[in-house]
């Protein structure tokens, strides 16, 4: 047994040990794994399925460069980036979004995306590589794999993530990757302007947000101190909205 485990069950026995418990509960919560010491758990294991053991993945199908590029309601040409390296299959739709939305970087520029491998790799290494970190695999092998397998299912079209992991993954240290957040508001002035805050703030990182607001008072209700009415929760809503 190496030091990392003896470290690990010492500290389970110091924090863990009820008296309520029995010798071989203690026992189950004291084992750990030598591939996934992080998490005390044997780890995912995982097998190829849609890809193969010896192929890359971006072998497997044809490539080919095309313009990117997305026209206003005039026709007028308001993106473009030329030789961008896409999957022969994929339509000239989704190569305008994906290209225009989804390359990392300012066109021009060096660390400007140029192929969708690119952008797969950035975002199916990133969350293998957080996998074997956290200690989720079995082994560093199977996180590996598990990253195959998602490149695969990611260039052929097979899935597809929400616009913020494409945005944030593998770009910032610690990215937003939900699309969707529901927030909450008191009944007061701080907490309300607080929430305008919140929502810029997920915002900036492409997610979208919903808030309740039946906590505020009606219009036709009363302020506690001045004795005036409260200006209602839609009044607050078309500034949110605006």
């Amino acid at each position: 047994m190496n030091q990392q485990q003896d470290k690990i069950i010492e500290t389970i026995s110091l924090s863990d040990d009820r008296p309520n418990q029995t010798s071989n509960e203690r026992l189950v919560k004291k084992e750990t794994s030598k591939e996934a010491p992080l998490t005390g758990l044997q780890g995912l294991k995982v097998d190829y399925y849609f890809s193969k053991p010896d192929i890359d993945p971006y072998d497997e199908i044809e490539w080919e460069l095309r313009e990117a590029s997305i026209t206003n309601e005039k026709g007028d040409v308001i993106f473009s980036q030329k030789d961008v390296e896409v999957p022969a299959s994929w339509t000239q739709a989704a190569t305008n979004i994906v290209v225009s939305k989804y390359f990392r970087g300012r066109v021009g520029t060096l660390e400007r995306e140029r192929s969708v491998k690119q952008m797969v790799s950035r975002v199916a290494d990133t969350m293998a590589q957080w996998g074997i970190d956290g200690g989720y695999f079995h082994s560093e092998q199977d996180g590996k794999i598990f990253g195959k397998e998602l490149t695969a299912l990611l260039v052929n079209q097979c899935v597809a993530f929400n616009s913020p992991v494409w945005f944030n993954v593998g770009i910032e240290k610690h990215p937003q990757c939900s699309a969707c957040f529901i927030n909450s508001v008191k009944d007061d002035m701080r907490s309300i302007l607080s929430l305008a805050v919140t929502e810029g703030m997920l915002f900036k990182y492409g997610s979208g947000t919903g808030t309740n607001f039946s906590t505020l008072r009606s219009s036709k209700e009363y302020l506690h101190n001045s004795g005036g009415k409260s200006s209602g929760p839609v009044s607050f809503m078309r500034g949110f909205d605006s």
